[in-house]
C-alpha cells in the first residue's frame, strides 16, 4: 500500500482505493478527493455517503464543502436525512458553505421537508446563495412552528435585503420568540424606510435585552431624530451595560449632541467597557462641551479607557481647530 501521505491526481487510482481500502483508508483518500479541487471527485464522495462506516460519510460530507454547485448540493441534501446526527451536521456546515447561486435549486425543495433540522440547513444555506427565488419559501417559513427555522427564514429575507419584504421582517419584531425577534430586528438594517425605523425604535423597549441592545445597535445605522432619539438615549439607564454600551455607541454615530450629559455618565459606570465607548462616543460627536467629563476621567484605571479619552480630546481639538479655519 502507497503510504499515506502520497500525493495523488488521478481520479482512476483513487477511485480504486476507495473502493477497496478499509475505512482508515477510505477517510485519507476523501481527504486527497477534497483537495483536490478537481469536480470530477464528486460523485466519488456522493458514493462514500452511502458507506456502512458512519465516520467515512461524515468524512465525505465534510469533503464536499470544499466543492460547490448543485452536485456538491444534490449529494448533500441526502446526507441531511442520514441516520447519523454527525453526518447530518457536517452536511449542513459544508451547505452552508457555498456561494454558487446554482446550488440552491436542489436546496429549495428541502425548506418544506418534513424534518425541522432539514428546514433549517436547508435556510441556513440559501441566506449566502442569494438567490431572489428564495424568498417566497422563506416568507412561508417565517410562520414554521420552529423558532429556529423562522430565525434562519429571516436570515434568508434579510441577506435579499428586497423592500417588498420589509412588512413581513416588522410583522416578525413581534414574534413570542426573542430570537426572532433580535433576528428581524437586524435585519431591517439595510432599509432607510421611515416606518423601518419606527418599528426599529419601539425594538427599544422590547422585555428582552437582548431585543433591546440589537435594537440600538440598528438604529444606530439609521438616520434618528426627535422621538426615536429620546427612547435610544433613554437606554442609557438600562439595567444591562450591554444595552447601555450599544446605545452609547450609537448616539455616538449619530453625533447627538444634545445626548452628551447623558453619554457622559457612562464615564463612572463599574464596567471599563461602557467607559472606553462612552469616551469614543464624546469623541465622535466632538463637541467642546464633553471636555470637562473627559478631563475628569483621564486618570482612568483601565488603560483602554484612558487611550479613548485622550483620543475623544484629540477629535474635539482637531473639529474646535478646524471649525476656526
Amino acid at each position: 500500500m502507497s503510504h499515506v501521505f502520497e500525493e495523488y491526481d488521478d481520479l482512476e487510482e483513487l477511485a480504486a482505493r476507495l473502493r477497496s481500502g478499509d475505512p482508515n483508508e477510505k477517510r485519507v483518500v476523501i481527504i486527497e478527493l477534497a483537495n483536490l479541487g478537481d469536480p470530477g471527485a464528486i460523485p466519488l464522495l456522493a458514493e462514500m455517503l452511502g458507506e456502512k462506516d458512519a465516520s467515512v460519510r461524515q468524512q465525505a460530507a465534510r469533503a464536499l464543502g470544499e466543492y460547490d454547485g448543485p452536485d456538491a448540493a444534490r449529494a448533500l441534501a441526502q446526507a441531511l436525512v442520514d441516520s447519523d446526527s454527525g453526518v447530518a451536521a457536517a452536511a449542513s456546515d459544508s451547505m452552508a458553505e457555498f456561494k454558487d447561486p446554482k446550488a440552491a435549486d436542489p436546496i429549495l425543495p428541502l425548506v418544506a421537508h418534513a424534518s425541522t433540522f432539514v428546514r433549517m440547513s436547508a435556510l441556513r444555506a440559501l441566506k449566502e446563495l442569494r438567490r431572489q427565488e428564495s424568498l417566497k419559501p422563506a416568507l412561508t417559513a417565517l410562520q414554521d412552528a420552529d423558532p429556529g427555522v423562522r430565525v434562519q427564514a429571516i436570515g434568508v429575507i434579510g441577506f435579499l435585503k428586497l423592500e417588498e419584504a420589509l412588512p413581513a421582517l416588522r410583522a416578525a419584531t413581534g414574534d413570542e420568540d426573542p430570537n426572532v425577534r433580535r433576528a428581524a430586528v437586524s435585519a431591517l438594517g439595510f432599509s432607510s424606510n421611515a416606518a423601518v425605523a419606527a418599528t426599529i425604535a419601539d425594538a427599544l423597549t422590547d422585555g428582552d435585552w437582548m431585543v433591546r441592545e440589537i435594537a440600538a445597535e440598528t438604529l444606530g445605522k439609521l438616520s434618528c431624530s426627535g422621538e426615536r432619539l429620546a427612547k435610544l438615549v433613554k437606554l442609557l439607564d438600562d439595567p444591562f451595560w450591554q444595552v447601555r454600551l450599544k446605545a452609547t455607541n450609537a448616539l455616538g454615530k449619530l453625533r447627538a449632541t444634545s445626548a452628551i450629559n447623558a453619554i457622559a455618565a457612562g464615564l463612572s459606570h463599574q464596567e471599563a467597557n461602557l467607559r472606553k465607548e462612552a469616551a469614543a462616543a464624546l469623541g465622535q460627536i466632538g463637541h467642546d462641551s464633553a471636555l470637562p467629563y473627559l478631563e475628569k476621567s483621564a486618570d482612568d484605571p483601565d488603560p483602554d479607557v484612558r487611550k479613548n479619552v485622550r483620543w475623544a480630546m484629540q477629535q474635539i481639538a482637531i473639529r474646535k481647530t478646524t471649525a476656526a479655519t
